[in-house]
């Protein structure tokens, strides 16, 4: 019976630390080979071409507050890893940029949910702050920036609160 409890002791540290390398701080899969980086962070959202190779995106979510773009060298070899999900990337957002721009720039949304009256879709970004701020951008129906901003998330509201 005591080498069994002792068995459980060690798995659930090993879960969590199996759990915390998927998650993989940047510093971590510099110079990693692409399958490398796959066995420790999962299949990629997306993989996209780059000018110098390729680039990856983990969005950890939908309630993560991190989307990191892995970019790969010509040899297949991470070169930079980047947090994209960024107040200085928030502000690059415009009026009028397609919605192809902002998922290059920002990868996928934490949630979408669609506009009244078949207005488009509002794009929901969950991010490190000590608010309870999400970055929204509305897109309409021809897939184009409206405007973009700071809101409150749904799990912020308090009972009763239909705002």
């Amino acid at each position: 019976m005591l080498g069994r409890l002792l068995a459980w002791e060690w798995l659930i540290p090993c879960l969590l630390l199996a759990a915390c390398s998927a998650y993989a701080p940047p510093e971590a899969v510099i110079g990693m080979s692409r399958d490398e980086v796959l066995l420790r962070m999962g299949k990629p959202d997306m993989e996209l071409p780059s000018k110098d190779g390729s680039r990856l995106e983990f969005p950890r979510g939908p309630f993560g507050r991190h989307t990191w773009f892995v970019y790969l060298d010509g040899n297949g070899k991470v070169s930079r890893v980047e947090q994209v999900l960024t107040e200085q990337n928030f502000s690059r957002i415009s009026p009028d940029m397609t919605q192809a721009e902002v998922r290059q720039l920002l990868g996928r949304p934490s949630a979408v949910q669609g506009l009244a009256r078949d207005r488009g879709v509002l794009w929901n970004y969950r991010f490190e702050n000590n608010e309870c701020l999400w970055f929204q951008v509305e897109l309409s129906l021809e897939q184009q920036v409206r405007s973009a901003g700071y809101g409150e998330p749904p799990e912020c509201r308090g009972p009763g609160d239909r705002s």
